[in-house]
Order: structure tokens, then sequence, then C-alpha cells
């Protein structure tokens, strides 16, 4: 389990980013997948959240997670609401009430965790490219702020994912983010003629652009092998049949 500093200093919090190490599944899966939508024994996946649960203090050894599609859609589970026994369909959480742990599950995209020291909110965002490109990380900093949190009390952490030097793209990815912005430039890089996206920095100055000067960023590729983490990339090369879920939660006590 790798911590933030930044968010290691609020006790009163909870939170990890999870590699692939510690968990009950085999082969491809070893062994600490926790993602549901994979061809992993459902029986395996539920003991693995189980011990991430046991790791973050969690008493009700239950996580609240998506049915991801790399959207812009997000859910709040308010702390007046019953928390949602059935499964949400969006790619970010937000919450504000405790003893309630939110997980977002990846395997080379980015994880989020966001937290307003003030307001006692907290937020899990699955940030691809896709759902990063069509604005998740404003929509849900938006809301929290709407919500009353202030840019100044938010720390945001940019959990581990694919790296640039690991993320080859075609010309016509290249393409689309510059129809968005000739600004994106920024985030390519060219090596032996070939192109590079750099996720972890369009993702920062997402973040740095709405105020937020609190940023932590963990510095793993998620494609490297020594890392141990889950990587779909890295399991398309290796004509792998499927792959596994890294886990990264947060949850307020």
């Amino acid at each position: 389990m790798i911590k933030s500093k930044k968010l290691s200093k609020f006790r009163y919090l909870e939170h990890g980013f999870f590699n692939r190490r510690g968990g009950e599944s085999i082969g491809i899966f070893k062994s600490l997948n926790c993602g549901p939508g994979s061809s992993d024994s459902k029986k395996n996946v539920l003991k693995n959240i189980k011990i991430v649960s046991k790791k973050i203090n969690n008493k009700s050894k239950k996580i609240v997670l998506l049915n991801q599609i790399h959207s812009n859609n997000f859910h709040f589970i308010n702390k007046n609401l019953k928390t949602p026994s059935n499964k949400l369909t969006g790619d970010a959480l937000i919450t504000n009430k405790k003893n309630t742990a939110i997980g977002i599950l990846t395997a080379d995209c980015a994880p989020i965790l966001l937290h307003d020291e003030t307001n006692k909110m907290i937020a899990a965002i699955h940030a691809g490219w896709k759902g990063a490109y069509k604005g998740i990380i404003e929509k849900v900093i938006k809301f929290m702020i709407k919500e009353g949190c202030s840019p100044k009390n938010i720390t945001a952490v940019i959990g581990p994912c694919i790296s640039v030097n690991s993320y080859q793209v075609r010309q016509n990815f290249i393409k689309k983010f510059m129809q968005q912005s000739k600004k994106n430039k920024v985030f390519f890089k060219k090596i032996r003629d070939k192109n590079y996206f750099n996720l972890n920095k369009y993702i920062y100055f997402q973040i740095k652009r709405l105020k937020i000067k609190k940023i932590d960023i963990i510095k793993k590729d998620t494609f490297i092998t020594k890392n141990n983490f889950f990587s779909a990339r890295r399991s398309i090369s290796h004509n792998e049949s499927d792959y596994g879920r890294n886990i990264s939660v947060i949850m307020i006590n």
C-alpha cells in the first residue's frame, strides 16, 4: 500500500493506493485483483476487497465501487443518504459520509483522491485519457466547490498510472488533443520518431488550473513490471486474455 504524505497528516482519514501484492487471486490475476469486471473468480475478488478494507481499518469491509465507463459522470453520497448497495455507473465518487470507503479501479489510468480539510469531503476519480479529456476532474472539483469546499483547502493526489515513457500514442490521438487546445502540445513528446503522451502532466495542469495548490503525485509507472501493478497495456503486449485491477481507496473515520 502506497500512501500520500499530504493526506497522511489528516488523522481522521484513511487512504491507500494498492498494487497487485498481498491478495488471493492466482494466474494472470495474481494476487490482489480487486476488479469485479475481470474474468477472475468473484470469490477471490471479494476476498481481496476485504483484505484492502482491513488495511484501511474499514470495519464495514465494504468499499463503494463503480461500473467505470471512461465518462465524466460522478455520484455524490450525501452523509444523510443511505450508502448505495447496487453498483453505480460513472467514473468518480464524492462523499462527506463517515466510515464510507470509496474506491477507484485502474490498470494504467490515473486514480485521483481529493480531500477538503474544512468541509470534510472526499472524492475518488478514475481518470484515463478519455475521462480527463471529457472533463471529469473539473466537474468533480467544481461540484465540491459548489458544496462549500475551497480550492485552498483541497488536497489532490494523483496516484500510480502509466508514465509518459510507456505511453506511446498515434498521430490521430495527438490530433484530437490539439483540436481541443493548441496548448495541449506540451503533454506530448517524441522519442526516436515515436510519440508519447504524459497523462500525469495533463491531469496535474487540469487540477492546477482550478487553483488547487496542494497537489501530490505518486510517481510509479504501472506499466513497468518491477513496480508490481496491473497494467492493461502490458497485458495486451503479452497477449494475455485479461488483466487485474489496482484499487485506490479513501475514507473519513
